[in-house]
């Protein structure tokens, strides 16, 4: 049990990766969440007013699978698995969070003051979830894929789009907490 609540080291999990990687290519099936959400307002009927929902979706089914899993396994890993320890975080990383407002950094891995119903149901919340999903739902739209999706399968199929848009979302990444969060919560 010791073994599951720690980290994987690399040399576990990227073969691991790398063999399902292997096997989705060899039939023919790409791998990404956002897909997924096509699927759904496919199978609601969505295909009727729009062309771009109007596929089969039934081809899909793995994929649903593997997004119910991935509920499965993170409702599992948090309520089962999770090891309540401090987060190793750099001291002036600590400081930087604190100086925002932060209080407890460090100490949990999702804080409060970001992942709570107070901090979701305020003004600044409701706007960050509404403004941060427009753009996430326009940038995956936008970049043909999530991150998953291109960070996983189209970086192992070696497609140069998909590593133009994964250095855009580090970019983007450095951009979001090195200069807009701390003017969001400063």
């Amino acid at each position: 049990m010791e073994y599951i609540l720690q980290p994987w080291p690399w040399y576990v999990s990227g073969p691991l990766l790398a063999l399902i990687m292997f096997t989705l290519i060899y039939f023919g099936k790409t791998f990404g969440m956002s897909s997924n959400l096509r699927t759904l307002c496919s199978m609601a009927g969505a295909g009727k007013n729009n062309d771009f929902f109007d596929f089969d979706w039934k081809s899909q089914r793995w994929n649903l699978v593997v997004v119910l899993g991935a509920v499965i396994g993170g409702f599992i890993a948090h309520f089962l698995l999770s090891n309540p320890v401090n987060i190793d975080l750099n001291p002036e990383t600590v400081d930087s969070l604190s100086k925002l407002g932060f209080e407890n950094a460090g100490k949990s891995l999702l804080p409060a003051e970001l992942y709570s119903w107070d901090a979701a149901f305020s003004l600044k919340g409701l706007s960050i979830l509404i403004i941060g999903g427009f753009l996430v739902g326009f940038g995956t739209r936008y970049a043909g894929g999530c991150t998953s999706g291109h960070a996983i399968t189209g970086l192992s199929s070696l497609q140069l789009p998909s590593l133009i848009a994964v250095v855009g979302f580090f970019l983007g990444g450095l951009i979001m907490i090195h200069l807009l969060f701390p003017l969001i919560f400063g």
